[in-house]
């Protein structure tokens, strides 16, 4: 089964910054949505930030100003930028596509964790 692979995750302080990157099987195709979720223990999975056509992009509240999501198509290749991390970004990081055939395709995650 096809999957989207994360990278980029770490142990970073507070005020700090990390770039996780997604990549997606180059099978994967017509895909409308891209979009970046996290989920902290005990707590369920949100939404961060998401991309769809034609490059709308939309940050949940808690995020914008601070995280950027960003596509190479080139590359088959999904990026979130975060900046001035904080304790609360704690959580495992999920890379999701949507494509045009009503297919939706996960990765593993990728664990960001941020010490204050």
């Amino acid at each position: 089964q096809l999957q989207l692979v994360e990278s980029g995750g770490g142990l970073v302080q507070a005020g700090g910054s990390l770039r996780l990157t997604c990549v997606v099987p180059r099978d994967i195709n017509s895909i409308n949505v891209v979009a970046w979720y996290r989920q902290a223990p005990g707590e369920q999975r949100e939404l961060v930030a998401e991309m769809s056509r034609p490059n709308q992009k939309h940050y949940a509240n808690s995020v914008k100003g601070r995280f950027t999501i960003s596509r190479d198509i080139a590359e088959n290749t999904v990026y979130l930028r975060m900046d001035s991390l904080k304790p609360e970004d704690t959580g495992r990081y999920y890379c999701y596509v949507s494509t045009s055939y009503f297919r939706n395709y996960w990765g593993q995650g990728t664990q960001v964790t941020v010490s204050s």
